[in-house]
């Protein structure tokens, strides 16, 4: 990966201490759960009904992740299409799930700040995904200034 001045950052990602390039390809998708923001469209419905039951078809994804009980889960604005109501319930099973099997990874993107304010860690990034800060909500509040700047600008 190159950074900002030029020179090359090596980035070592390990699965149970593994290096992911010495993985079978498929061995390591199947470690791996994805939710997106917008789930695979239900092939039997209109348009019209696929919309309407966005926040159905977001609960099923998210489900259907947490079940499959992966190494590593990633959510990626998995909790855009939610009403708050909902985004609280899936923060409770996230919240549950992490206790009940702390060795699973819990990756979330997101830019609603209910979802994050309870992970381990929180990482700030900025223009062309560089690492502004990082840290629990507590630690960013008190020290960080992006992350703080945030939160204060969306209350």
């Amino acid at each position: 990966m190159m950074n900002g001045s030029g020179s090359i950052t090596t980035i070592l990602v390990l699965v149970d201490g593994h290096d992911i390039r010495t993985l079978k390809l498929s061995w390591l998708r199947a470690q791996i759960g994805l939710i997106g923001q917008e789930p695979a469209l239900m092939l039997d419905l209109t348009i019209g009904e696929n919309i309407s039951y966005g926040c159905q078809k977001q609960r099923i994804a998210i489900a259907r992740a947490l079940f499959r009980n992966r190494k590593v889960l990633l959510l990626d604005e998995a909790t855009s299409a939610l009403d708050v109501h909902n985004e609280k319930l899936v923060e409770e099973s996230l919240n549950a799930v992490r206790q009940d099997n702390p060795s699973q990874t819990v990756i979330i993107v997101a830019h609603r700040l209910y979802i994050i304010q309870s992970c381990d860690l929180i990482c700030v990034l900025g223009p062309h995904g560089r690492l502004l800060e990082s840290g629990t909500h507590a630690e960013l509040m008190a020290h960080g200034t992006a992350y703080r700047r945030f939160v204060l600008d969306h209350m």
